[in-house]
């Protein structure tokens, strides 16, 4: 297969390309795409581009068009299925049949910011309570709230484009996105996508920068109106910092997601569900399974069941139907997740399977009985195929651990006593507690809200829709009201 090559995705670019990037396979390193990338001159007239359309009310696109290129969008994609599932396998990592259900809930996604649109404009306050307040009636309409700038993660590289990008255009906002430079193709095939659905080019466009100095032009222009991002804590907190006054914005970072499990928890159901939330695309997801604390009654068989289900897990080619577990995103990866499974070694750890580099690009599933809690596996996001288990006597000290770091998403508890999942649900620090499930479960309409450290506002398909609008009032008086 050909390398696919992507030209600037501006509309009307007035200058060349500052260079190309070359996208490798994380699995082999293979060139699989090359992409133009931007300067600061591209990145002023894109953010011109936007604000001034933004700024012109009369070219906003009607709520019926917008729902017109959706409908289109999902039409596309679905017929495209294959190909976008391939291709987000190849450049991400994820394996096949798991990139095929995330193709699967992109779609869904297209569906469920139209059905937001069809069921969510607006409210009737209520007025007449009070003789001040009386022959009067308000009500909210929304608007958007202005030019959006997304910034993408590479572990969803096309659904986590949907939730920013296709909620932008629901919204009626033109927007700049900026996907990972490692994984930009599945963001750029979903742009040509929205373009070849109706949607006009200025109103969606796509940046590659050449360097982080010009990202970082692009977040903090004054012209934002909402910011998105999605990745590190370490570079969200440190653009957020940098934004314009006024620029309203949405984090979503990682944490190091915790698991109670109770004395009478269901060992093989949970070993099922903890496996795959935690060795699930390698470990690359913001709320993987991390940190299980399992009663000492059941600790000790939980942890060889765990590590029979990891030694089974398949680790090799992303775009092969027979492949588990794929590739990290980078080599660099491999050897920074080896070098904290050693020291967690060195410190106490017992590494019950796993352990060790497979290759450049792949880690072995790897299960750690209690590591110290000093750790960097016990204290930092690992984003590895590592999950760590540690034995607990007293339910409340096992939550005051969960609960003892700077992070704070999703967590869950596994037990089939009604008093001590509501223990948990209700002492420990987490946006969403999953009841006898893994620690990543989502569906996309639901929230997602990282806490703390872990990110800023909420997520979730019709919540972003929401922060990318603007509920504006109209309060009419008439004596016949």
């Amino acid at each position: 297969m050909s390398n696919k090559k992507f030209s600037l995705m501006l509309h009307k670019a007035s200058a060349q390309a500052a260079g190309v990037l070359g996208v490798r396979a994380p699995f082999d390193q293979s060139l699989i795409a090359e992409v133009e990338t931007v300067n600061a001159e591209h990145i002023e007239q894109a953010m011109d581009v936007a604000y001034s359309l933004y700024r012109d009310r009369d070219s906003w696109l009607p709520l019926h068009k917008r729902i017109e290129i959706l409908e289109k969008t999902a039409q596309i994609m679905l017929q495209k299925k294959d190909q976008l599932a391939f291709e987000a396998a190849q450049e991400g990592g994820k394996p096949l049949l798991d990139s095929i259900i995330e193709v699967t809930r992109a779609i869904d996604g297209i569906h469920l910011c139209i059905e937001t649109l069809k069921t969510d404009q607006g409210e009737i306050i209520p007025t007449g309570m009070s003789v001040s307040s009386s022959n009067r009636i308000a009500i909210t309409q929304r608007e958007p709230i202005g030019v959006v700038v997304a910034v993408s993660a590479f572990n969803h590289p096309l659904n986590l484009i949907v939730h920013q990008v296709a909620a932008a255009v629901a919204a009626g906002c033109p927007v700049v996105v900026k996907p990972a430079e490692d994984t930009p193709i599945s963001c750029l095939n979903f742009v040509n996508i929205l373009w070849q659905a109706g949607l006009p080019s200025e109103w969606c466009q796509a940046v590659i920068p050449e360097n982080i100095g010009v990202a970082e032009k692009l977040v903090t222009d004054h012209r934002v109106g909402f910011f998105t991002f999605i990745g590190s804590a370490k570079v969200g907190w440190m653009l957020h910092s940098k934004l314009a006054p006024g620029v309203r914005s949405a984090l979503e970072h990682g944490g190091a997601a915790p698991v109670v499990m109770a004395e009478d928890a269901d060992i093989f159901s949970a070993v099922q569900k903890l496996g795959k939330g935690g060795f699930y695309h390698a470990g690359q997801v913001c709320v993987s399974v991390q940190r299980v604390f399992a009663h000492k009654k059941i600790a000790a068989s939980f942890v060889e069941q765990l590590a029979s289900y990891a030694k089974q897990q398949k680790v090799g080619d992303p775009t092969l139907e027979s492949t588990e577990v794929g590739p990290l995103i980078r080599p660099a990866e491999v050897e920074r997740i080896s070098n904290w499974v050693n020291e967690a070694k060195s410190e106490g750890a017992q590494c019950i399977t796993g352990g060790s580099v497979i290759s450049d690009s792949c880690y072995e599933c790897t299960v750690l009985a209690n590591p110290a809690l000093d750790s960097k596996v016990s204290t930092a996001e690992i984003f590895g195929p590592v999950v760590c288990v540690y034995e607990y006597d007293d339910i409340d000290w096992a939550i005051q651990q969960a609960n003892s770091l700077p992070f704070s998403f999703q967590a869950s508890v596994f037990t089939n006593n009604l008093d001590k999942a509501m223990r948990v649900y209700k002492r420990i620090d987490a946006s969403a507690v999953m009841l006898n499930d893994h620690t990543a479960f989502r569906i996309d309409g639901m929230p997602f809200a990282g806490l703390k450290q872990s990110g800023l506002g909420v997520g979730g398909i019709p919540y972003t829709i929401e922060d990318m609008q603007v509920n504006k009032m109209l309060v009419m008086n008439s004596p016949e009201l």
